[in-house]
């Protein structure tokens, strides 16, 4: 990818030593490899070195994009979202992308994705980059509605920003895919949807259920009944726009068939989903699929 060199040396013998050598369901995984497949953080122990590459780029972004800084589109302080527009075509409106950060429902910060602006402003795509509430201070059902909300107030008010709502690409990236495939789900988002022309959904946990055996439930909390109603493995979309979903190659056996899983579910569907498996990708290094316009997630993000 330009600009950054993130091939991954990762998968330590201690990660691989948890993954069991058979292939099991996960419900019948011992603890300790549940932990290696379900927790990224485990099976890319220098996982923080990604964010640190990347962080140049979202300051770069910042010095150079016009932004419109923390708008709220709710009550919660950090129902906040950053729009950067791009320089309005002579024909009318910019196509709009909007971006939810991954982070479990439970960390992270859109100031530490505006390299996705910075790749996609240039390019004439207004972009908007979200914050929600996040785990343990909120529930997941809570973040779910959150996301929702975030994503009817940019299909009502991007045209203020020179946003067209009739073409919006919708992406997120681990948690965030998840809540992408939520605001697809929700039937509150009907007329919203209307306007979307695609969707990108970026190593997605699309099932939280294994996560309630991990330490992440500290600060999750999942119960069963919310994990249950939040498997978007078991939602179906209700908009039929084109899909790509993208996962590593490099990412636990588990993790990659969440993605897979979700796949076949919108085939089921009846939708007909572009899935791709990258090789020499992990969890982190991924996302830098945005800085080259000609790969799978740079062509996917523009309409």
């Amino acid at each position: 990818m330009p600009g950054l060199n993130t091939t991954p040396e990762h998968g330590g013998l201690e990660v691989k030593q948890a993954q069991q050598t058979e292939y099991a369901e996960w419900s019948a995984l011992s603890a300790e490899a549940l932990e290696a497949q379900f927790n990224p953080r485990v099976s890319v122990p220098d996982f923080a070195r990604f964010d640190a590459l990347r962080a140049p780029l979202n300051a770069e972004a910042s010095a150079r994009l016009k932004c419109f800084e923390d708008i709220p589109y709710g009550a919660h302080p950090l129902h906040r979202v950053d729009v950067y527009p791009a320089a309005q075509p002579s024909a009318g409106l910019a196509p709009v992308h909007v971006f939810f950060h991954g982070g479990y429902w439970r960390a992270l910060d859109k100031a530490g994705f505006g390299f996705v602006a910075g790749a996609l402003v240039p390019r004439g795509v207004t972009t908007v980059v979200v914050n929600y509430p996040l785990c343990p201070a909120v529930t997941l059902d809570e973040v779910v509605d959150s996301a929702s909300l975030a994503f009817r107030w940019v299909a009502e008010n991007i045209g203020d920003y020179g946003g067209d709502p009739g073409r919006i690409v919708l992406s997120g990236h681990s948690a965030g895919a998840h809540l992408v495939a939520a605001i697809l789900a929700d039937a509150g988002n009907s007329a919203a949807l209307r306007g979307v022309a695609g969707a990108v959904l970026i190593s997605g946990v699309f099932d939280p259920r294994p996560a309630m055996h991990t330490s992440l439930n500290a600060e999750l909390r999942l119960t069963a009944e919310m994990a249950a109603r939040n498997n978007m493995e078991a939602r179906i979309p209700r908009v039929d726009c084109p899909v790509s979903l993208v996962v590593g190659g490099q990412e636990p056996p588990h993790w990659i068939d969440m993605t897979l899983r979700y796949g076949r579910n919108l085939q089921i569907a009846g939708m007909d989903p572009a899935i791709h498996v990258l090789p020499r990708c992990h969890h982190f290094n991924i996302l830098d699929q945005f800085l080259d316009p000609g790969s799978i997630v740079g062509r996917a993000s523009v309409p």
